[in-house]
């Protein structure tokens, strides 16, 4: 076995290609090609059109069944990804009303573990506090 290599064999060329792209269609071209496909007559036409145009037997079926339901608007395309949410003008409100809540009830919580503190202060002070109603401490 020869192991020597020339130098002209062992250097390449890559080509690099860009990736594939998602070809899309207009309805004005998908109904001229369905208006071609009608008036193709003699024998390997249809073929020779679909190889001319780049386009597969089952895209133009589609295409036939999206025209039959809808007419050009079955054959205009849909917009791919999940639907966007339409934004209700409330949302916000019920946001802000939220967060406000969550401060007030962080805030009660402060004020309500201040008040035990000072119970038990006076507790060990031996300081007596009067003595309230639970119903007129709420209000």
């Amino acid at each position: 076995m020869n192991l020597e290599r020339s130098e002209s064999s062992s250097v390449q060329e890559v080509e690099v290609l860009a990736p594939p792209r998602r070809r899309m269609f207009t309805a004005e071209y998908k109904v001229g090609i369905l208006r071609e496909l009608e008036k193709a007559t003699q024998h390997g036409a249809v073929g020779a059109l679909l190889r001319r145009e780049g386009l597969y037997r089952s895209q133009v079926a589609q295409w036939k069944a999206a025209q039959k339901r809808g007419g050009l608007l079955g054959l205009k395309g849909k917009k791919r990804g999940r639907p966007g949410r339409e934004r209700d003008v409330r949302d916000g409100r019920i946001r802000e009303l939220e967060r406000e809540n969550r401060r007030l009830v962080r805030k009660l919580e402060r004020a309500e573990a201040l008040i035990d503190l000072q119970k038990k202060v006076s507790d060990l002070l031996g300081i007596e506090l009067p003595e309230s109603d639970e119903r007129s401490e709420r209000r």
